[in-house]
């Protein structure tokens, strides 16, 4: 039988992430697939910063951008009647707005990109199996059986069709929306698939004299009385500048899915473009459904599901996959620590404490802004409820009634903020679990809109703040101090016993502490203040952070026995008390 720490089945997002991860922190894993290769057409996209972040802690953020479009390239997102039609009106996406881009590039050393997930996958399973994960494609799952000690999968090699069974510690489904793993484990689901039909045509053709002016991920093409339940929308989407392209059409889920032929899919192609004359070279159809699901928790046992086997959601507000690496962070060090021994088997149980609410928040919030649409067509009066006479072109109107159409329209574009520029949703995660110490203060309140801006704090389960730091001649952000599979102490000039206890805490739990002291004349230095400002501790309080750079402890105060404290700390959120 073959056996191995950790068997991670799909290789999706969240498998090839959790596999680098588990890898890069020394786990052995295995993973399987059912297909050939990794995806073959370029579903998800939108790379947030969160994700850069987590890849700029494995060491290859640099391959994420330069196989990415830019940031500066994504971000007038344009409504029109086609790409070639007239325009009706934009909305800077992604933090491009100067406004907000001072909001991410404060909050944030990355910035996003659009990387699509034929070239995504690549990256994350080779750099695992360069780094020790085994990869098993053409490979299926079948069923699986736990025990006290571990899990044992039957699995299936579809060139041979041979069965045979692998034994592992712990097992992850990361197995898609329609997952196995899910089903055979019982996870309870709460919300309802299949809600609505859409088709992919993914195709190449040069569209520059049409997008170059305004360069974006998306174009939404609105035409009264077309597909998507009539309302009238389509969707063209960049996939590479400005050649490749994904277009997203629906069809009546209530009706059999359509056979997308070379003609049909050429005849939607022309009419979202607006132009008939363009050389079409299709690349690839399917039709897939809308969803609104997410399970009310993510494990059983020693079996473990992340991605789109929890979350099962539209692709509004581009959150889908890095929603499903984001799950594998929160796991991977838990599991690196558990299987070493350095932490108790409950320490796992926070898994689902964390991540579960964020499967339920990110699907309520994507479907949310599907829905917000319609604010638009009832403005552009393509809905039941538009005031009579109401058209497209009567927005033009100098009358009482077009004024009060732009303004309706105007406030419509508006409200597809919060599907393109929740910065809070994608950076704003606070875990409340075992595994975050709770120091007696209420949680900071949100100044501005919690889903549209992030607000940084040192609250205990939120992520550290970045700011910037100094290290000699070098500049680092806070994020580059804390991560790389261990846990980091961060106090200031008089915090020396918090160095010394995180040593000796250290060495008493067999668990990695980085001490850092923070100041003039230090390893580290704050000579732009900036630390001083978001810490929100004195130079003699500390704080401890966790592999997956959240907060897991604070003291604002030098305590008699700071070793005490902090070895009581840290032995409870590891399970150790």
């Amino acid at each position: 039988m073959i056996t191995t720490d950790v068997l991670i089945v799909g290789s999706g997002p969240a498998g090839g992430a959790a596999s680098l991860f588990l890898s890069t922190y020394g786990v052995d894993n295995i993973v399987l697939t059912r297909y050939g290769w990794t995806a073959n057409t370029p579903r998800a996209h939108i790379t947030n910063q969160r994700t850069i972040e987590l890849m700029r802690d494995m060491g290859i953020e640099d391959k994420v951008n330069d196989n990415g479009t830019a940031h500066d390239l994504m971000g007038q997102t344009a409504f029109c009647t086609s790409l070639a039609g007239e325009e009706i009106g934009r909305i800077r996406t992604w933090g491009t707005h100067p406004r907000r881009l001072a909001d991410y590039t404060e909050a944030s050393p990355c910035l996003p990109c659009d990387l699509p997930q034929t070239l995504f996958e690549p990256i994350l399973v080779s750099t695992a199996a360069s780094r020790g994960a085994q990869l098993r494609f053409n490979t299926e799952y079948l069923s699986l059986e736990q025990d006290d000690d571990g899990v044992t999968a039957t699995v299936r090699d579809r060139l041979s069709d041979t069965t045979y069974q692998i034994r592992a510690k712990y097992l992850i489904g990361a197995d898609g929306g329609r997952s196995k793993v899910a089903q055979d484990i019982d996870l309870p689901m709460a919300g309802a698939m299949d809600i609505e039909g859409s088709m992919n045509i993914v195709f190449e053709a040069d569209l520059s004299r049409y997008v170059a002016h305004r360069p974006s991920v998306l174009y939404w093409v609105l035409q009264p009385g077309a597909q998507i339940g009539g309302i009238g929308a389509g969707l063209v989407r960049m996939v590479r500048p400005w050649n490749e392209w994904l277009i997203v059409w629906g069809y009546d889920i209530n009706q059999p899915a359509p056979v997308v032929d070379e003609a049909m899919a050429t005849e939607i192609v022309h009419n979202l473009v607006g132009d008939d004359t363009i050389d079409v070279k299709l690349k690839g159809t399917s039709v897939w459904s809308v969803n609104h699901m997410y399970a009310e928790r993510a494990s059983k046992g020693r079996v473990f599901c992340m991605g789109d086997a929890i979350h099962r959601h539209p692709p509004s507000n581009g959150l889908g996959s890095n929603t499903s690496i984001q799950d594998a962070y929160n796991l991977a060090w838990k599991l690196a620590l558990v299987l070493k021994g350095q932490a108790s088997p409950e320490l796992l149980d926070t898994y689902n404490d964390e991540r579960a609410p964020i499967a339920k928040q990110i699907v309520d919030r994507a479907n949310k802004s599907r829905n917000q649409f319609g604010q638009i067509f009832r403005a552009l009066g393509m809905t039941p409820d538009a005031p009579a006479g109401r058209t497209i072109e009567s927005r033009k109107d100098d009358t009482p009634e077009g004024a009060a159409q732009r303004e309706e329209l105007r406030q419509a574009i508006e409200l597809k903020d919060y599907e393109f520029n929740a910065h809070g949703v994608e950076l704003g995660q606070r875990y409340k679990s075992s595994a975050v110490i709770e120091d007696g203060t209420p949680e900071p309140p949100y100044e501005r809109d919690h889903e549209l801006y992030y607000h940084p704090t040192t609250w205990p389960g939120a992520r550290i703040p970045h700011c910037w730091l100094t290290r000699g001649s070098e500049t680092v952000s806070t994020l580059d101090v804390v991560g790389k599979g261990r846990f980091t102490l961060l106090t200031g000039i008089g915090g020396d016993a918090w160095v010394k206890a995180a040593q000796s805490v250290s060495e008493h739990l067999g668990v990695p502490i980085e001490p850092y002291v923070i100041g003039p004349g230090r390893e580290l230095d704050d000579l732009y203040g900036d630390w001083a400002r978001v810490r929100e501790i004195p130079d003699e309080g500390c704080l401890l952070v966790r592999p997956d750079a959240h907060i897991a402890y604070r003291s604002f105060e030098q305590p008699d026995d700071p070793t005490g404290a902090l070895q009581q700390a840290v032995s409870a959120l590891l399970g150790r008390a």
